[in-house]
């Protein structure tokens, strides 16, 4: 499969490459800030958020176990998104999760910034994937869409904010990778199921635990029918069977790191985000 040759340029892209994205993304992470915070070098409202477990795999040295197990690709694309993939789970927003002290109001405007990217992806990915001659993507299995209506339509008393920029950003690069270049797209879908099979799993505790708290239902969006370890067996069994060229393999795996700074950005959002009653406690 080639790509087509008019993409667009995008901020997160090296320099001198093209890759589709939109021009609205001038904030991307690679040393620039985000919400007043250096987004790649872990800094969230002005300090680093180290120490701690890690949220997966791809924290510590389990990763070098694992991808012992995984074919050709996985273990390109896990060595090469490690230090994203830390970076991500070192976030103010993530480390608060992990810890139990964020608030129903910043898990909420999570779900609701997450659904339109998953929508798109979950239109697209299976007629894109096919193309590349992916067909044993577990498609209906992995896909949130369903449970993210769920929660939107349980959450709905929770007052919502303004909508997310980074995640407006996030949909518009899906979009145009979409229509420009695939393989790339496929990479976004590697990192979101893949972190919600791995890691998710982790933070979906402890966020079901903050609003049993507040006694609130918990979250359905990172609840599977099947078995975890199954469907990231068939979700690995899938991305080895793309059909890519030598520089479209380099791209996937840039991509995967690109879209760990879009998750960046949405982190550095959320930490942000802090309910008036927070406030005027904190200002008390």
């Amino acid at each position: 499969m080639t790509t087509l040759s008019t993409p667009v340029t995008s901020p997160d892209a090296p320099a001198g490459q093209g890759h589709p994205g939109p021009a609205a993304s001038e904030s991307a992470a690679n040393g620039s800030a985000v919400n007043g915070s250096a987004v790649n070098g872990s800094a969230v409202n002005g300090s680093a958020v180290n120490g701690g477990e890690a949220i997966s795999t791809h924290a510590g040295g389990a990763d070098q176990a694992q991808r012992q197990v995984l074919g050709p690709r996985l273990r390109r694309l896990h060595a090469r998104i490690g230090a994203a993939h830390r970076q991500a789970e070192g976030m103010a927003f993530s480390r608060a999760l992990l810890a139990g002290q964020v608030e129903p109001l910043q898990l909420v405007a999570l779900l609701r910034a997450l659904a339109p990217g998953y929508g798109l992806i979950e239109q697209e990915g299976p007629e894109l994937a096919a193309a590349l001659g992916a067909q044993a993507f577990p498609w209906s299995d992995l896909a949130r869409s369903l449970a993210l209506e769920r929660d939107a339509a349980q959450f709905a008393a929770i007052p919502a904010g303004v909508p997310s920029a980074a995640a407006a950003v996030w949909l518009e690069q899906l979009r145009s990778l979409a229509r420009q270049a695939p393989h790339r797209f496929l990479a976004h879908v590697y990192v979101r199921y893949g972190g919600d099979l791995s890691g998710g799993q982790q933070l979906a505790e402890q966020a079901n635990a903050i609003l049993a708290s507040r006694g609130l239902p918990p979250v359905s969006f990172w609840t599977f029918e099947r078995p975890v370890r199954e469907l990231k067996d068939e979700l690995h069994a899938a991305f080895e069977q793309l059909d890519l060229s030598a520089s479209e393999e380099e791209e996937l795996l840039e991509e995967a790191e690109i879209a760990f700074r879009a998750t960046q950005r949405l982190l550095a959002e959320l930490a942000e985000l802090v309910p008036a009653t927070a406030t005027a406690t904190t200002s008390a």
